[in-house]
């Protein structure tokens, strides 16, 4: 299964210089909610004034990245979030994240529970402050696509050694695992260029007021996520040229196994070509060579194998 599916809803606010849980909503708080029901969303769009479907936009797991002003004034993110996947043979995975800013407060919306959210609650980045909405949510986006390029350098490692396991198998364990890698690769490149998309319309739009430096810290996530995005192109790349060489190497073992054994064939087959020619005509044909040794036709068999198996050596003997 996923990460998590659990349901979680927290609150958090910076004071006196940390980042602290709250046992309910205040003003200037980051609300997270994990897989929320009914209640809790009701209980949240009261207390921040946010409209029901936009927290529920972000529970679809089709939901694609993208900025959006509500009709109230809110700011409204979904961004593609990376997360370990044991469900089925992809191991990485991404689901959309939605982070809405209200006038009061933050609030991010996932279905399922994430590692990255978690360090980030338990580990903050330095000086964040959850009465600066921008500064908190370009933190979150930089932490986001640094996870991106964690698990790309995870992913490399991963199919380097299962392609050290490919060449030395006979099995399809290693080739769906490198499917799945594969699958991982081609997941988070889509999700990638969805997020990026997102955040050059919010460094060219209004969505956000950002002064100067801010702009800064967005230009540096957005770097990172085009290298996260040319990583995973790479990684892609080279994994499929690794699959076309192995489908190549494959195929030719094949095809010298198969001309081994039509060799095999036919050497196997002069023993019962001579014998039912001398047993036929044993005594009755005088035109046969050494008609009646009994030996000769043994020998005559041998002989003929041993030359065939001469000439064809470089199909038996093939590598």
């Amino acid at each position: 299964m996923f990460e998590g599916v659990i349901k979680v809803i927290s609150f958090w606010k910076t004071m006196d210089g940390r980042l602290q849980r709250l046992d309910n909503i205040e003003e200037n708080c980051w609300i997270n909610m994990v897989n929320p029901d009914d209640v809790e969303i009701r209980r949240v769009t009261e207390a921040a004034g946010v409209d029901p479907a936009t927290l529920r936009a972000a529970l679809d797991e089709e939901e694609t990245s993208y900025v959006d002003v509500t009709d109230d004034g809110h700011t409204f993110i979904t961004l593609d979030i990376p997360v370990v996947d044991d469900t089925s043979n992809v191991m990485y995975s991404t689901i959309p994240l939605g982070i809405v800013l209200t006038r009061s407060n933050i609030i991010t919306v996932c279905l399922k529970e994430s590692t990255m959210i978690s360090e980030f609650e338990n580990n903050p980045p330095k000086h964040l402050n959850t009465h600066g909405k921008t500064q908190f949510v370009l933190a979150l986006m930089r932490r986001l696509a640094s996870r991106y390029l964690q698990y790309l350098r995870q992913i490399h490692k991963i199919s380097d050694s299962i392609e050290e396991k490919l060449y030395m198998s006979n099995k399809n364990k290693e080739v769906i695992e490198l499917l799945g890698v594969q699958k991982s690769l081609i997941i988070f490149s889509t999700s990638l260029k969805a997020n990026q998309v997102t955040l050059d319309k919010i460094l060219k739009g209004k969505s956000m007021r950002m002064s100067e430096d801010d702009t800064d810290i967005l230009e540096d996530v957005m770097i990172e996520t085009r290298q996260a995005i040319e990583m995973s192109t790479i990684y892609s790349d080279i994994l499929s040229g690794t699959m076309d060489a192995f489908t190549s190497i494959v195929s030719n073992n094949l095809n010298v196994i198969m001309k081994a054994l039509t060799v095999i064939t036919l050497i196997m087959a002069i023993p019962t070509m001579v014998f039912s020619y001398y047993g036929m005509n044993m005594g009755t044909v005088d035109l046969l060579p050494f008609n009646g040794i009994i030996w000769f036709p043994f020998f005559l068999a041998v002989v003929l194998m041993i030359g065939f198996g001469f000439y064809f050596r470089k199909y038996l003997f093939a590598k």
